[in-house]
């Protein structure tokens, strides 16, 4: 009797092996709930590399960006996660895509001073130089004050006299910001000294503008110095300076006091406060002003009234912006008949 039941349950064995594989290969694969903007941007920002890889993996675009700052392969330069950074790249993520602001992940890699993050993305081929005018990675680095990325986007190659989208250079971020020591850094090395952007401000404008005599003659040349300090305090229009009361930098700001009052390191949240005024001076700078002018030269002639122009002059160059208008022509001539005989009404 045992010996038949010890036949049976093997026999029931055998019988039921082949069912559990074939069991398993039916099994439905579980659904990956794709993320909206908000919830990748905090999930990227915390670094979570097995939440992104299974995102990914379940056909997520690898350029899906986030409710801030960009892009997967962007936040991870953001926040300097280079594990991360792998991962979107091994996906198919573009190295040189661009925000909405034409950030690159390398831009934004040297506006937070990740060195490690700059250096991996440079070996792997990142622009340095953008095209035509946007603010560069040594844009990014310079007003951020962060040298050590500065010295090697500059021994890299990057441009020392590469231009913002307004036309404003890198040696203008360091005197924006009142850092002597990278200003004459890029000094120096041969920036320009006599860019002016389309506000048609430079260097020397915004060191007298703040009272930064010290960078006004690291930035001109003697007599162009003497000249500016003989002016009065009011030509060079009031100071401007990138701290604003806007609600995230008086949250850095007030999470900087406590640290310090604590006696803790505030490295980690200069580096933030850094990047807020980087953006928020950003936006002013990109903002559209008028060209600040010296003179409106109007030329007329009664007697050939067809030659009548109008022209701009520079204030800092003395040429004409545009070569000049043509005034349009009289649409009656003779003498002026006066008083008007129409019927008019007083309101």
């Amino acid at each position: 009797m045992k010996k038949q039941l010890k036949i049976f349950w093997a026999a029931m064995i055998i019988a039921s092996a082949p069912i559990c594989p074939l069991h398993a290969q039916t099994v439905a694969p579980v659904a990956v709930r794709m993320p909206d903007h908000v919830e990748f941007t905090h999930a990227m920002e915390l670094g979570d590399l097995a939440q992104a890889s299974l995102w990914l993996d379940a056909g997520l675009d690898p350029e899906f960006a986030g409710s801030r700052v960009g892009s997967g392969l962007m936040i991870a330069a953001w926040e300097g996660n280079i594990e991360l950074m792998r991962l979107f790249l091994s996906h198919g993520a573009d190295i040189n895509r661009t925000n909405p602001n034409g950030e690159s992940a390398l831009a934004l890699a040297a506006w937070r001073g990740n060195l490690a993050a700059v250096k991996w993305l440079i070996e792997r081929s990142a622009r340095i130089n953008p095209p035509g005018r946007q603010w560069s990675p040594l844009h990014y680095a310079v007003f951020s004050g962060h040298q050590e990325v500065v010295n090697f986007l500059l021994a890299q190659g990057a441009d020392i006299n590469a231009l913002s989208t307004n036309g404003s250079s890198v040696l203008m971020m360091a005197v924006y910001e009142g850092r002597a020591d990278l200003a004459k850094k890029l000094v120096d090395l041969g920036a320009r000294r006599d860019v002016r952007n389309d506000w048609g401000d430079g260097a020397l404008e915004w060191a007298m503008r703040n009272n930064n005599l010290e960078l006004a003659r690291m930035v001109s040349a003697p007599e162009v110095f003497s000249e500016a300090v003989s002016k009065p305090k009011e030509t060079w229009g009031e100071p401007r300076r990138s701290f604003q009361a806007t609600p995230e930098l008086e949250a850095l700001n007030a999470m900087r006091n406590t640290l310090a009052e604590r006696n803790l390191s505030t490295t980690a949240i200069d580096r933030r406060i850094a990047s807020e005024r980087a953006r928020i001076v950003r936006s002013e700078i990109d903002s559209v002003a008028p060209q600040r002018v010296q003179t409106l030269e109007v030329s007329a002639s009664r007697r050939k009234p067809g030659d009548q122009s109008v022209r701009v002059i520079r204030k800092e160059s003395g040429e004409a912006v545009g070569g000049g208008f043509a005034v349009p022509p009289a649409t009656r001539t003779g003498p002026v008949k006066a008083p008007i005989k129409a019927p008019t009404r007083n309101y």
